[in-house]
């Protein structure tokens, strides 16, 4: 994959306004200014658990002010939500978002750290998703991270800490349903996510 030009004064760092200017058919994301190509698309069992995830999700949240999205659905990042397109330098797409906080919600996506995010790993992005994004999730105070392993059909799910880390993460796998504090009384079945 080809990455986009940058401008000529920019030295290796692009914008979420550069990134708005790429037209090349490819899924981007940037963390802190660099360039991540997120092609190619997911396999069929990983759209399946996601569809089933956010089945779920949707269902537990109709009438209430919060919201799910599934990806591709642009989440900018920046230390202030009011800083603009030049000065935002991470844009992600993770594969399953929830806000509660409509502010947050514009017409391009979601400006700001979301509630609860989920990545289900695959071959291609699994170092991206256990490194590099949970420390960018973790930095921007997103509250719950949820990291999936298809391979083990094993879910982990990471909340914050008093300290503002990431505290040991809660184990789950096929057998559990689990609890989403953060949305009330919410129970995600797993055997219905992994379910073939």
């Amino acid at each position: 994959m080809a990455l986009p030009k940058l401008k000529e004064e920019q030295v290796d760092c692009f914008s979420y306004a550069d990134y708005l200017t790429w037209d090349d058919n490819q899924r981007w994301e940037l963390i802190d200014g660099e360039a991540f190509c997120m092609s190619p698309a997911p396999n069929r069992i990983h759209q399946k658990w996601l569809g089933e995830l956010f089945a779920q999700f949707h269902a537990h949240l109709e009438g209430k002010p919060c919201e799910v999205y599934i990806a591709p659905v642009d989440v900018r990042l920046s230390e202030t939500n009011a800083a603009p397109d030049e000065e935002t330098l991470t844009v992600v797409q993770p594969d399953l978002v929830v806000v509660c906080d409509r502010d947050k919600l514009d017409d391009r996506g979601i400006k700001g750290a979301p509630d609860l995010v989920v990545e289900i790993i695959s071959p291609s992005t699994a170092r991206h998703d256990i490194h590099t994004k949970f420390e960018l999730y973790q930095r921007h105070g997103i509250p719950e991270y949820w990291i999936i392993y298809p391979n083990d059909r094993t879910l982990l799910v990471y909340r914050h800490a008093d300290d503002g880390r990431y505290a040991t993460p809660d184990v789950y796998g096929v057998e559990d349903a689990v609890p989403v504090p953060l949305l009330g009384d919410l129970m995600v079945e797993m055997g219905k996510v992994f379910r073939d």
